[in-house]
């Protein structure tokens, strides 16, 4: 295993979120080393799922950030310190990913990405192993495996969790690698009301360029059709806008259930139980349902089997002592999909598990970005509270904020399709 003290890299870390971090209210080259005339070669298939997203042109909302209302606009929204956000307007069809990318997914891309284990793109980081952080590693780095498969789940029951030491760039590398990559197959399906297009991708080697040019660190689409990150419109639209006109003005206040603006967490949907060794949810049959953290209740917390009980909760990367990392570190995040609530359009998880990237870049808080690019974020936390799943918990972050990628274990990925994506040669 490549295991290196995490201590230098924390402090590090530390320095620089004291400077250029904000609370969650949540230098790139161009060309990977396996770029070469065959864009396609040793790349591993996986396969993604997506909802469709319709109603183009449908009418946005105002948001006041982290308040309990929306507004038809704007003007109807009282004046604040924080201002106002129009979001959730969306003038075309596009396609949102029916989950959140999984380890299994992120582990075939990093394998892809990093064939020969050298991370020159800092993809990887040693709290992301269990053996370094028992309880959250979801992977492991063996620098003695051949190549291609240096990295693997830390243990099988991370395979189907949300990834969740992401940051916006790892996140635009993985799209550039599904648009510089191979369309294998696609299918559409429906059930009930929704309908899912399920893509067979082989993942190309080439991340530094494709639907992001990461040459650029305000990079933004650079094609009108592919993979994307979604921005925080489409992001927000597919989890809240009813195009049958339920909730307030179209808009639900979770992603799992209209709810009703205004009355605090009385509708939140119920919080997922998880089996304490499997992070299976074992609870689906209360609806609606999310993993988060309930007010004045504990957060779904779960740790693998295979891990002694005394290290899931005392050890840690940060040296913390047994009471102060229990009141730090509360949430664990579940197998993707199995909370089964839907928001309008079909999708799973985008209310609790894993706080997801987009692609909006929005003024830092403070007015000063100290050359660093803000993003927006979305999808309340398995360690928050009901509020983060509103429609205006609108986070933001830097896109490369090195404190948070290594010590916050649930930042997400969920992909988007824009135009037509068709297999090569159809």
């Amino acid at each position: 295993m490549r295991l290196a003290s995490p201590r230098p890299r924390l402090l590090k870390a530390v320095a620089a979120a004291c400077l250029l971090s904000a609370p969650l209210a949540p230098a790139a080259t161009a060309g990977t080393p396996a770029d070469g005339n065959d864009r396609h070669r040793a790349g591993e298939v996986i396969t993604v799922t997506t909802a469709r997203v319709g109603a183009p042109g449908n009418a946005p909302v105002g948001v006041v950030p982290f308040t309990d209302a929306v507004y038809a606009d704007c003007a109807a929204a009282p004046e604040s310190a924080s201002g106002c956000v129009t979001v959730g307007g969306v003038d075309y069809p596009y396609e949102i990913g029916r989950l959140e990318i999984t380890v299994a997914q992120w582990v075939a891309f990093l394998n892809t990405a990093d064939p020969d284990g050298r991370d020159p793109f800092d993809l990887y980081d040693e709290n992301e192993s269990g053996e370094t952080w028992p309880k959250y590693g979801q992977i492991e780095f063996s620098e003695d495996a051949r190549r291609g498969r240096h990295y693997s789940p830390a243990q099988p029951q991370w395979a189907d969790k949300p990834y969740g030491f992401a940051d916006f760039l790892d996140a635009a590398r993985l799209v550039n690698s599904l648009v510089n990559g191979r369309v294998l197959a696609r299918g559409v399906h429906t059930e009930g009301a929704f309908t899912y297009v399920t893509y067979k991708v082989r993942l190309s080697p080439r991340t530094e360029r494709g639907m992001y040019d990461l040459d650029r660190p305000d990079t933004t689409r650079t094609e009108k059709t592919g993979f994307v990150v979604p921005s925080q419109n489409e992001w927000i639209k597919a989890a809240y806008y009813d195009p049958n006109g339920g909730g307030t003005d179209s808009y639900w206040k979770y992603p799992t259930n209209p709810g009703v603006f205004g009355d605090g967490d009385a509708t939140a949907p119920g919080p997922t139980v998880l089996n304490p060794t499997t992070g299976d949810v074992t609870n689906a049959s209360t609806q609606p349902l999310a993993s988060y953290r309930p007010s004045g209740g504990a957060a779904p917390s779960w740790c693998p089997a295979q891990v002694p009980p005394a290290d899931c909760t005392d050890v840690n990367p940060f040296g913390l002592d047994p009471t102060t990392y229990a009141d730090l570190y509360q949430g664990s995040l579940s197998t993707v999909g199995q909370a089964r609530s839907t928001s309008p359009w079909g999708t799973l998880d985008q209310g609790g598990n894993a706080v997801e990237w987009t692609d909006t870049i929005t003024p830092p808080p403070t007015g000063q970005d100290f050359g660093r690019v803000w993003r927006r974020l979305h999808g309340g936390v398995s360690n928050a509270a009901p509020y983060q799943m509103w429609p205006s918990a609108v986070g933001l972050q830097p896109q490369d904020n090195v404190f948070y990628r290594h010590t916050y274990p649930w930042l997400g990925i969920r992909i988007g399709v824009v135009g037509n994506v068709a297999p090569e040669g159809r």
